[in-house]
């Protein structure tokens, strides 16, 4: 069994996190999905989230690609991770290209950059309802 891993926040999800979600699961047979925690979020990437953790894993554990969500709590936990879920493909989009390189020589997983979906993103999303509001 080929075991995949992706991480991100999923904040309101769109058609762009499932096709991700979808490809990645394409890799292989079983897709883990590291959630960003709200305060990895905030402490770590100054981010504040529109849905809360919780909310967020229950969207992600309906999709059918997904087969487990865990929390992403530093930036450290990555090649801890793919040791202790046993993964093979640790799959990210290609705004993330080469950041992760390093995975391939600390761990035996494969690093895997696929393209995003160009027209959607939460980014444009959260400027287009301000834009919106004003």
């Amino acid at each position: 069994m080929k075991r995949i891993i992706t991480y991100g926040t999923f904040d309101l999800l769109h058609y762009g996190h499932i096709n991700l979600l979808k490809r990645a699961k394409e890799q292989g047979d079983y897709l883990v999905v590291a959630l960003s925690t709200d305060e990895f979020n905030w402490d770590e990437k100054q981010k504040k989230c529109y849905f809360s953790y919780e909310k967020r894993k229950q969207l992600l554990e309906a999709i059918r690609y997904v087969d487990l969500v865990i929390p992403e709590k530093n930036w450290e936990q990555k090649t801890t991770d793919i040791e202790l879920y046993h993964i093979d493909k640790f799959v990210m989009g290609d705004d993330w290209a080469g950041k992760f390189d390093f995975i391939e020589d600390q761990t035996e997983a494969e690093v895997i950059y696929l393209p995003r979906t160009p027209e959607i993103s939460t980014t444009q999303i959260k400027r287009d309802l301000e834009e919106k509001n004003r």
